[in-house]
This record gives C-alpha cells, sequence and structure tokens, in this order.
C-alpha cells in the first residue's frame, strides 16, 4: 500500500479516514496524516478517534498505526489528529539537518552518511576522521546565515529519468515516487521527511560537540526550540555554579581549577593521614597478638583498606601470617596476607573458605582475598580459617 497524505502538507494536523485493516494493537486507514519513522526521523504522536497512537511504521508497503488500545468493534471511519508540538519539532531538526548537511558539503565537501533525530539533540555523522573547531565555526555561521535568509523550501515528485534535472548531494537507491527536497540553489536532497515552507522557521541551529566514530566525525547539534531548551539548561547550571563558587561567570573556570585542585591536595593529605594510622594500627595489632598468626575483625571495612593494613603488617612482621575480616551491609570480606617466613599458601587458604559464605575471590600465594554473603560471622570464619591452617 502506498499512502502519500503524509507528504502532501506537513502542515496537516487533523484528518479522516476510514480504517481498511484492524487488528489488535493496530490499524491501517486508508490515507493517513502521521508520518511513519523512516529517513532517521521518528514517527508523530497523536489520536485516532481519542485513542493514543503510540507508533507508526511501515510494514509490508502499508503503514501501521500502533494504539495504547484497541478502538471499538465496528468503527470504520477515524478522526485523526497528528501532535502538533512534536510534529514541528522534527520539522525543524530535519530541516536544520538539511542545511548543516549543505553547509559541510559546499565549505569543505564534506558528506555526511547517517542522520539520527533524538529525543533531545539530533546528530549527523561525516565521512571525515576530524572537524576543527575553525570549520565549525565556518559551517554554523553559514548555516544560520541560510536560515536567516529565509529561503523557501519546496518539494517535487520526480520520475527515475527525471533525477538528471537537479544536483542532487547524494544519490537515491528509491525507483519510484522519488520525493525531492529543495532549498533552490543551496540543497537538493530526496527525502521524504516532513519539513516547514521557509527556512526561516528553523529557528536557529546550534552545533553542541563532535564525537569520533571510527573513520567518522559525529556532530550533534540542536534546532529552533531545542536551542532555547538547551540555553535554559545551561543557563541554570552557570547560575548555580555562580552562587555555589561565589564567582563571576566569566570566572567560573578558573573557580572550578582551583577546586579541584584544592581538591586533590585534600585527597593527597587524606590519604596520607589514612596510611599513618593504618601504621599505628598495625603496630597495635602486632603487640596485642605477638604471635605468628595476627586475627582482627572489623565492621564496615574496604577490601582495600584490609589489604592496605594487611601489607603493612606482614612488612612489619615478617614472620607473621594476618587475617582480617569485615562485615559490610549483609556481605563478608577476607584478607589473607603472609610474611616472606611463612610457607602457607594464602590462596589456598581463600579458595578453602569460598565456600562458607558463597564467595568469590582471588590473589596468590603471598596474598589472597574473597568476598560473599554473611552466612557466618567473622569471629566464625576467622575460626574456621585457622582450623584450616592447622590442619
Amino acid at each position: 500500500m502506498t499512502n502519500k497524505l503524509y507528504y502532501k502538507d506537513a502542515y496537516l494536523q487533523s484528518f479522516s479516514a476510514k480504517i481498511v485493516d484492524q487488528k489488535q494493537n493496530y490499524v491501517v486507514l486508508s490515507d493517513t496524516a502521521f508520518y511513519p519513522t523512516g529517513g532517521g526521523q521518528p514517527h508523530d504522536f497523536g489520536h485516532l478517534n481519542g485513542v493514543a497512537v503510540t507508533n507508526v511504521e511501515v510494514v509490508d508497503g502499508e503503514i501501521r498505526h500502533f494504539l495504547v488500545e484497541a478502538l471499538p468493534e465496528n468503527t470504520f471511519e477515524v478522526e485523526g489528529i497528528i501532535d502538533w508540538k512534536r510534529r514541528f519539532d522534527h520539522m525543524q531538526q530535519h530541516t536544520g539537518q538539511h542545511i548543516l548537511t549543505a553547509a559541510f558539503d559546499n565549505l569543505f565537501g564534506f558528506k555526511t552518511v547517517s542522520f539520527h533525530l533524538g529525543k533531545d539533540t539530533a546528530t549527523i555523522d561525516l565521512d571525515i576522521s576530524a572537524v576543527s573547531e575553525q570549520q565549525l565555526k565556518e559551517v554554523e555561521l553559514h548555516a544560520n546565515q541560510i536560515i536567516l535568509e529565509n529561503h523557501p523550501i519546496e518539494t517535487k515528485w520526480v520520475t527515475e529519468k527525471e533525477l538528471d534535472q537537479f544536483a542532487l548531494r547524494k544519490t537515491t537507491t528509491v525507483k519510484e515516487d522519488i520525493r525531492l527536497v529543495i532549498i533552490p540553489e543551496f540543497d537538493y536532497n530526496a527525502c521524504g521527511g516532513t519539513h516547514p515552507k521557509e527556512t526561516g522557521q528553523v529557528g536557529l541551529i546550534k552545533i553542541l560537540q563532535t564525537e569520533k566514530q571510527k573513520h567518522l566525525t559525529r556532530v550533534e547539534f540542536v534546532c529552533g526550540e531545542r536551542v532555547i531548551t538547551h540555553l535554559h539548561r545551561k543557563q541554570q547550571v552557570i547560575l548555580d555554579l555562580i552562587s555555589t563558587l561565589s564567582s563571576p561567570e566569566e570566572k567560573l573556570g578558573e573557580a572550578v581549577r582551583t577546586l579541584l585542585e584544592n581538591g586533590k591536595s585534600t585527597d593527597k593529605q587524606v590519604s596520607e593521614l589514612k596510611e599513618v594510622l593504618l601504621k599505628y594500627e598495625a603496630k597495635e595489632l602486632i603487640e596485642k597478638e605477638q604471635g605468628s598468626i595476627i586475627t582482627s575483625a572489623f565492621q564496615n571495612r574496604s577490601i582495600q583498606e584490609l589489604q592496605r593494613l594487611a601489607k603493612i603488617l606482614v612488612a612489619e612482621s615478617p614472620e607473621t601470617l594476618c587475617l582480617l575480616v569485615s562485615e559490610n551491609d549483609g556481605r563478608i570480606q577476607i584478607v589473607a596476607a603472609k610474611g616472606n617466613s611463612v610457607k602457607q599458601s594464602m590462596k589456598e587458604l581463600i579458595t578453602s573458605l569460598l565456600p562458607l559464605f558463597n564467595g568469590k575471590g582471588g590473589g596468590n600465594d603471598t596474598m589472597a582475598q574473597g568476598g560473599g554473603e554473611a552466612l557466618l560471622s567473622s569471629e566464625q570464619l576467622l575460626t574456621k580459617s585457622l582450623e584450616f591452617i592447622q590442619s
């Protein structure tokens, strides 16, 4: 089934049509103004007889309107209403893509190989590995000049033979029902998307960022009302930063860098102090145990802290074997380490203990660790560890 109604007038917001086929979750109409997903542009939202349309797709040559619920039985005709805000947003983004693509091509010969219209932003992939900041500025300026000049946007149906009359930016594989979208003397494109009547209705184009995609460059951008939305969002972030950092906008970068540098300095000091405390803790444990095996149970100590404490213990007392256990939110962790004078394998020890708490772990003969469910207490796990060592 070929249906061109949605091509005829992008501004059509309501229509009447007969039901050609009706299934449990979709209907096919004699005519439709709903745009189906295709060409990088998402489908329209709207209603049929008040029932929400959640998706529109071309399947087996027919346009299927998927509904949130089935229409009443014996419904033969529907009134369709398009979600105009979504439709016009898509018109702005898709036309902005045409303009941006043409600007990249006209200025630098960069070809667009794909287009995606997302919920918040749109992207094009350029067949070039890198684009400079200066090139982006020139393209953005050129694209917005085309918008400002308010060029007409024409649509034209042609045959395959008639394509030679137009300097298409990209060859099309379509053989029939070929629809051209034309900005005279600027861009000629085979396209089935929805577009406004003049470039001025795109409003504005803003390139947000670029990203390398293998041998391509992905350009992220917004058009029209989305530019205002992004500007508002960024302005709110800036105002929050100005208030939080007590800094004017032009000095925010400097204020953030200073904050990060101070944070790194503080983190370093905290790390050094933790190291001092761990050494004192290790000294106390060695003096307290006064034996060849040091054991200790903790609450809410990270595995990294246990490992560091264990390293200090065996470094200070090479003839020592240490077992450190911590319970954290229903989980239990154990670290086993030995000094150079001890022959016991810590990896073998931990491997034997893992089934006791459905644990996972690893390590080597000098130090190993494991963690799992707290199926037994810290004291019970230490007892089991000692039993294994003694056996």
